[in-house]
């Protein structure tokens, strides 16, 4: 009882610009740990690398002038202890994982669900949380401000420690101006790694999402119509999503191992070189469902215009949409939609995250197929979602052992990761071959086809970086190369005039990327609009 009275009575005196002070060190020579250390490693390259040791103390200096604005009484420090705790969280992820905190990761993370969240919590990232980030928050909390000098004497103080800022920032760049100004354009993501950048980058998306009026709704392929196959019968397709499947490690592609067992005997076509819109889920998603395009996806407009599925909804295709990963990204907010599996199927769903065969049995139960309708379904999978890949896949499905079966994925070896993620592969490829079975099943009442495209990568260890969300522009292939299959039976074929060697042939010799996904989905679906660019569909190259 003793030691907790002296514990919570203790307290730390400074004066407030000391408090700023020792803050702004914290920040440039701990919390950014990642981004200096990077610095170092990219300085060292030149003769002249010793300048970048200057790095922490650079930044530091221009978090005593930043940290200065927020210096206001009753506010520093719930904003500080904030600042730290989400600042320590964001250094870990930099350091183990290589995320980025750039604008389009914070989407990723605003739109990520609780129990992905909770994927990411392990021994080692809460034990570097609580050194990091909580110690350093309860000792701001037990601060004790001076006020025995006069207002005008602090203010003083303030101003010189900010002009002694500005000296140092000035120093270092006349020294080094050149060295800091090679590595930087070199190396635009630098910027990005920069911790606290997740706090500009949230109030960006704050802004973004609720602040800024959306823009007016754009209808497109107003025209469309559907196209009746020459047998008379209505097409069924399904539309099946991957998760974090990467292209390299796909049989089909050319893989050492087998990771399509279930479906190589099925006549699945493979695209083999097929790139990402982007390399997350919130990004991807909604791209490869407009017509804009990688160059020009704008998430903005792309909420506020048609999709491929609400253009095929439009000229009579029932379309709906089966979501088991992080939600649909609004891609889907004008069809059916049926989520939340794990109360109505617990035993395929433990600790309420359900794997993917889950939406097979619902839509079993949910759909109603009568043969006259034009169907459209799309399967959205948590596929191969990190980094509790294990939990991804039943027990009984597991491959390749030894699995990598913790979160800190760092600290397995690289076969435990390997084989832990092919395996999420092979439970897809198996997915994959029991919706093939379900079509088959309805061959005599409909035309049935399924195409499986992947989101994004997803990077296991090479150069340091895990998982995904790498910003494009530096993201290696393994986050940016993804997936993408086709199967249809000869009727489909025959009834929608589709040359099957032809298309296996483009997916030998051609390059594509999501870009492609909107006209073909639109050309699979037979679906006739101005809105189609032919020369864009894989589908409509390929017509007799």
């Amino acid at each position: 009882m003793i030691r907790f009275n002296a514990l919570k009575e203790l307290r730390f005196q400074c004066s407030s610009t000391t408090f700023i002070v020792v803050l702004a060190l914290y920040f440039g020579f701990v919390l950014n740990i990642p981004l200096t250390t990077k610095f170092i490693e990219l300085a060292s390259e030149k003769s002249s690398g010793l300048f970048a040791y200057s790095s922490p103390l650079l930044l530091s200096a221009a978090f005593v002038i930043i940290f200065s604005c927020f210096n206001i009484p009753y506010f520093r420090k719930p904003f500080f202890i904030f600042l730290v705790l989400t600042s320590a969280m964001a250094s870990y992820a930099t350091l183990k994982y290589g995320v980025l905190f750039d604008s389009t990761m914070m989407e990723n993370i605003f739109e990520t669900n609780s129990h992905e969240a909770i994927s990411y919590l392990n021994a080692s990232s809460i034990l570097y949380i609580i050194a990091f980030g909580i110690i350093p928050s309860l000792m701001i909390a037990k601060v004790q401000f001076k006020k025995e000098r006069s207002l005008v004497v602090r203010s003083a103080y303030k101003l010189l420690v900010v002009i002694v800022s500005l000296l140092v920032i000035t120093t270092i760049y006349s020294t080094s101006y050149k060295n800091y100004i090679y590595i930087g354009r070199n190396n635009s993501y630098l910027k990005k790694m920069i911790t606290p950048a997740h706090i500009f980058n949230t109030a960006k998306y704050i802004n973004r999402t609720y602040f800024t009026p959306p823009l007016k709704y754009k209808l497109i392929g107003e025209d469309a119509q559907s196209i009746n196959a020459v047998n008379g019968k209505p097409s069924l397709i399904f539309v099946v999503i991957g998760e974090a499947a990467r292209s390299m490690n796909i049989g089909y592609n050319g893989y050492a191992r087998n990771t399509n067992p279930y479906t190589s005997q099925l006549g699945i076509i493979s695209i083999n070189d097929v790139s990402s819109c982007g390399t997350s889920t919130a990004h991807s998603l909604p791209c490869m469902f407009s017509n804009m395009g990688r160059n020009h996806y704008n998430k903005e407009r792309a909420d506020s215009q048609d999709n491929a599925l609400d253009i095929i909804q439009r000229a009579g295709t029932t379309v709906s949409w089966f979501e088991n990963d992080g939600g649909d990204k609004g891609v889907a907010k004008h069809v059916k939609k049926s989520t939340s599996f794990s109360s109505k199927y617990p035993e395929s769903c433990p600790d309420g995250v359900c794997h993917d065969e889950v939406m097979l049995d619902a839509f079993k139960h949910q759909t109603i197929l009568d043969g006259k309708t034009n169907q459209l379904v799309v399967f959205h999978l948590i596929g191969s979602h990190g980094p509790t890949y294990w939990k991804r896949y039943p027990k009984n499905r597991e491959i390749f052992k030894p699995a990598c079966r913790r979160s800190d994925i760092e600290n397995c070896s690289d076969i435990e990761i390997r084989n832990v993620y092919d395996n999420t592969l092979v439970y897809t490829d198996y997915v994959l071959s029991e919706l093939i079975k379900t079509l088959e099943a309805q061959s005599k009442h409909y035309n049935v086809a399924l195409t499986y495209i992947a989101d994004h990568g997803e990077s296991l260890g090479e150069k340091g970086l895990y998982l995904h969300g790498t910003p494009y522009s530096i993201a290696p292939k393994y986050q940016t190369k993804v997936p993408w299959f086709f199967w249809m039976d000869s009727q489909f074929e025959h009834a929608y005039s589709i040359n099957r060697h032809c298309l296996t042939e483009l997916a030998k010799s051609g390059s594509y990327s999501q870009d492609n996904l909107f006209h073909t989905l639109l050309d699979l679906a037979e679906i006739q609009t101005s809105a189609k660019v032919a020369g864009k569909s894989l589908i409509s190259t390929c017509r007799h």
